[in-house]
């Protein structure tokens, strides 16, 4: 299987291992990775903040970036829902734009997505010898719906002990620009956030989304908690020769 590698701009800037474990993951799993150098931003600040004229034009580059791969994988609950949610109230219909991106979003898949609903496996191989919590950030929650795909895979990690976390539905106080916009509601939602976290007890933080464990881990780090963050990826990546 010809796999696409969608980085996104956070993890591109600011969390390349969680890039870098995606591949590894993937390879160790048999498929063909591929990284498309030309690949830009999704366009998701744009649209969201009313540059719409930008977003459509992020949306063409994406689609012929990605074109001709059998999926795209994207680490990020958020990105890959911009795709297939917005893309395609993006372009006219009827349009060519519309007919490329109703040919490649639907191959567009968050991680967990890919690797339950395409590859059918929920033991990747994972050795993980922590207590670990996982965050359902707000678009893979309420925009892809992944459920429990993201806890599946942990609980088949080797080592790993998985807790509930108490208010897990509730966001975290990101929400992108919101955390610009309204910062004092952000951190509040971050706080509450933290405090669940600690009540479980958990070494890590797990979430399928960095954009939202960079915001909790800046509270959890600000504490000096101790609490650790990484992405689903990086768990899922992690062997025993790793640890």
């Amino acid at each position: 299987m010809q796999v696409a590698l969608f980085i996104t701009c956070v993890n591109d800037t600011l969390f390349p291992g969680t890039g870098k474990a995606v591949v590894s993951l993937l390879r160790r799993l048999g498929c063909d990775v591929d990284f498309p150098a030309a690949q830009t931003c999704c366009g998701q600040m744009h649209v969201n903040t009313g540059y719409r004229e930008e977003g459509v034009r992020l949306a063409r580059h994406f689609t012929e970036v990605f074109a001709g791969y059998d999926a795209v994988v994207a680490p990020s609950g958020s990105c890959a829902a911009m795709v297939r949610e917005q893309y395609p109230k993006l372009a006219k219909p009827g349009s060519r734009g519309a007919a490329a991106i109703a040919e490649v979003a639907p191959k567009v898949y968050e991680l967990s997505e890919f690797l339950i609903d395409v590859l059918k496996v929920e033991d990747v191989g994972a050795y993980f010898p922590h207590r670990v919590t996982y965050h359902p950030t707000c678009h893979s929650l309420r925009g892809l719906h992944l459920g429990d795909r993201p806890t599946r895979l942990l609980r088949n990690v080797r080592g790993l002990e998985l807790v509930p976390l108490p208010g897990s539905e509730e966001c975290c106080g990101f929400g992108g620009t919101f955390a610009v916009k309204n910062p004092a509601v952000s951190a509040a939602m971050g706080a509450d956030k933290t405090r669940n976290i600690l009540d479980t007890g958990a070494e890590v933080l797990c979430a399928a989304d960095n954009s939202c464990l960079m915001h909790i881990g800046g509270t959890l780090r600000r504490q000096k908690t101790g609490v650790r963050t990484m992405h689903l990826a990086e768990i899922l990546a992690s062997t025993e020769e790793t640890q």
